[in-house]
């Protein structure tokens, strides 16, 4: 893999130039929104935060981790409770998304890992797969995100 497709592949993981980005679609939402379910919608903002970190954060699991144990969908991807459990969780939430969108970006660039060999412990994943996938899933749902805040008036 060439340098500048690692470099491309790294920053999808937060591609901000054509529309909204995971940071923007996060920052400042006021703590009194964040577990409210507009009419016509599924989840609270709270809730998407959360199953983005934690789709990311097992996916990378899944990388990296030669003993990755599967968590069971959808219960262990998506918190039940649609506000967050305390004043401190929305940050803390945000900051591991954050941490693990580096550790993918680095996992992208690593030129010791050859992105389209199969992950040894899969069942035939590659790890540009992966990435893809995490960038793929984090744009669909910041895009709900985006679509929760403007119901809310939060946009």
């Amino acid at each position: 893999m060439s340098d500048p497709l690692r470099e491309q592949l790294a920053a999808l993981l937060d591609w901000k130039e054509a529309h909204a980005g995971f940071d923007k679609a996060v920052d400042g939402l006021p703590p009194e929104l964040q577990g409210a379910i507009p009419a016509g919608f599924e989840h609270s903002a709270w809730q998407l935060l959360e199953h983005i970190r934690i789709a990311q954060e097992d996916i990378l699991d899944f990388c990296v981790n030669q003993n990755y144990s599967h968590k069971k969908w959808p219960d262990d991807y998506w918190p039940k409770n649609p506000a967050p459990p305390d004043a401190s969780a929305w940050e803390k939430s945000v900051a591991g998304y954050r941490a693990d969108r580096d550790k993918m970006k680095a996992l992208a660039r690593n030129a010791k890992i050859d992105l389209l060999s199969k992950i040894p412990h899969g069942e035939g994943q590659t790890y540009i797969r992966e990435i893809l996938l995490v960038a793929d899933h984090t744009s669909h749902h910041v895009g709900q995100l985006i679509s929760i805040r403007r119901a809310l008036g939060a946009w």
